[in-house]
């Protein structure tokens, strides 16, 4: 795959201070323009100022400028504007309205981690200790941004921006409700849902494993329980752990661990489901307010402002 990963998105929030100390708090490093840092991507979160919370930009990775030049001929074969210069792609969604922008830029690599050792039937990993879960004192730090997920009034539109345009793979769907898109390994980078108006529903972030979203959740929640949105659980699409989480401006934000990786195209068939099946397999059920968030009705009054 000629893309490689998501590399970072823009979002525009009502108060960037406040949402600055939240992500701060859930793991972030804070740096310089309005920037957050993972621990293996770098810079992957910039927050600036706007009247309501949107999704300003996604930056894509890209191998070298021969992709950018069959990512730039796709989309102006979609009839889209195109900013074009030997290192980057850049252009306007013409539904939600966030910029997308295709970079070159070096694959990432993440250092090994040991996998955490789980006792099992028949199998023993650890042996004479207390599992390393209870036993962490360190504070939890994204490894990654994973995905991004957005409501698009026109979902086809938007799904067709990434696959037809941008280059998008798809892992899965939801029929006729969203779906599951790569650009990378992981079995999704963004997931496009049907919704009423445009906005940005959350952002996921890696952690090393479930204990870490537990213990990261789990430290959100302490004096704070109104940020609490859903899990702990484990999804279906993507398999992966999941636990999410409510910012001051109203994004959802999601600590995950061990989601599907599609190495090889022709190995993974994509799936349709169902409604609830490809959201979870266990867990609490999702709560109205995830499907749909309180602000839905406030974000179509504004739309106007944030387009």
């Amino acid at each position: 795959m000629a893309l490689h990963q998501l590399s970072s998105v823009t979002i525009g929030v009502p108060d960037p201070r406040a949402t600055r100390d939240y992500y701060t708090q859930f793991g972030l490093k804070p740096g310089r323009e309005g920037w957050l840092a993972t621990r293996d991507g770098g810079n992957q979160l910039r927050l600036i100022s706007a009247p309501t919370r949107r999704l300003v930009e996604v930056v894509i990775g890209a191998d070298d400028p021969d992709d950018l030049a069959r990512v730039a001929g796709r989309l102006r074969g979609l009839g889209l504007l195109v900013d074009a210069d030997p290192e980057s792609v850049g252009v306007r969604e013409p539904i939600a309205g966030f910029r997308a922008v295709v970079r070159v830029a070096p694959r990432l690599t993440q250092p090994h981690v040991p996998p955490t050792p789980y006792n099992g039937p028949g199998r023993i990993e650890r042996q004479g200790t207390r599992a390393p879960g209870v036993l962490r004192e360190d504070r939890v730090r994204p490894r990654k941004l994973g995905h991004v997920v957005m409501g698009s009034t026109d979902y086809g539109a938007t799904r067709a921006f990434f696959t037809e345009g941008l280059g998008f793979k798809v892992s899965d769907e939801i029929k006729g409700e969203g779906a599951f898109l790569r650009c990378s390994t992981d079995h999704h980078n963004v997931l496009v849902l049907r919704a009423p108006v445009n906005f940005l529903h959350h952002t996921s972030w890696q952690v090393d494993d479930i204990d870490d979203v537990g213990r990261g959740a789990s430290a959100m929640l302490e004096g704070n329980p109104e940020r609490h949105v859903w899990g702990l659980g484990r999804h279906h699409a993507g398999s992966n752990f999941f636990w999410y989480l409510k910012d001051p401006a109203g994004n959802f934000s999601e600590y995950y661990s061990d989601m599907d990786c599609v190495l090889e195209d022709q190995l993974w068939k994509p799936e349709a489901f169902e409604g609830a099946k490809g959201l979870f397999d266990w867990g609490p059920p999702p709560p109205p307010s995830f499907l749909r968030p309180d602000d839905l009705a406030a974000l179509m009054t504004g739309a106007h402002r944030a387009g």
